[in-house]
């Protein structure tokens, strides 16, 4: 049978974020307003709520967009429950993904969409924030999402200046990776080293190179994980010198990337084409 299960944290890095992951069967939240977003997807089961002077309902996969200030309510539409992902964030950390924009206030007058695309973003980004994961990634993805929650919900549509050929700027961006592979960059450092604002940056980098900046630090990572295995280095001191949050991390990135593990390419007991 299933039981009631909750999970709060807050990521400070990130304008303090707070965020959600919660199954909720009997509980009722009674009317209340967030001075933040509150902003998630429903994973299982349907979710119900008055907001606005009328009732709503959120099946599995819709995404849920509260504005700050709004009362609203919230319960299980059936016996079954509901399983949500959910992020609070503050005005300006949204207001972050608008910044080349002269756009006012962010505002969403629909407060159940279906958006598969942007359900898929914030999923993954809510998991990169709740895992162990570079904090390249996690910026890069959480700024990524929260543009394009703007971008196709947002009553007002920001329009972002296309991105122009930053080849130093790019190239500056990965010498620095390829040099500080080990340490934990965050996004506005990237971008602070390009001289180009972050979401400019990302926009532009994943263009001109053909990944974002966290997938291309993993390439990175990756290439020395390799070197290192080779020179006969343990898994754990190569997990732990090339930025892997542990040994367990860097093989599942090394196998989903080489197809073997980095104790099968140290035994070279493979066939390779």
């Amino acid at each position: 049978m299933t039981r009631e299960t909750v999970k709060f944290w807050q990521v400070p890095e990130a304008d303090d974020l707070e965020l959600l992951r919660a199954t909720y069967i009997r509980h009722s939240f009674a009317r209340h307003t967030h001075d933040t977003f509150a902003v998630g997807v429903i994973q299982q089961g349907t979710e119900v709520f008055a907001y606005r002077g009328a009732t709503h309902r959120a099946p599995t996969g819709s995404v849920v967009l509260i504005n700050p200030g709004e009362p609203h309510t919230g319960h299980a539409a059936d016996a079954s429950g509901w399983t949500y992902r959910m992020l609070y964030p503050a005005v300006s950390l949204l207001q972050r993904s608008i910044a080349e924009t002269v756009a006012g206030a962010i505002y969403f007058p629909e407060p159940v969409v279906h958006d598969p695309s942007l359900r898929g973003w914030m999923l993954r980004s809510h998991q990169a924030l709740e895992q162990n994961v570079p904090r390249l990634e996690q910026d890069s993805r959480l700024l990524w999402t929260f543009a394009q929650l703007v971008a196709r919900h947002a009553d007002q549509q920001p329009r972002w200046r296309s991105p122009g050929r930053e080849t130093r700027a790019i190239a500056q961006a990965r010498e620095y990776l390829e040099a500080h592979y080990s340490e934990n960059v965050s996004l506005d450092e990237l971008a602070a080293i390009a001289h180009l604002s972050p979401f400019y940056f990302l926009r532009v980098f994943r263009q001109q190179v053909g990944l974002p900046p966290h997938g291309y630090l993993n390439q990175v990572r990756l290439r020395q994980a390799k070197r290192l295995l080779g020179q006969g280095r343990a898994i754990a001191t190569v997990a732990h010198l090339t930025g892997f949050a542990d040994q367990s991390h860097l093989t599942r990135q090394f196998k989903r990337t080489w197809g073997v593990t980095p104790g099968q390419y140290q035994q070279r007991n493979f066939v390779q084409d």
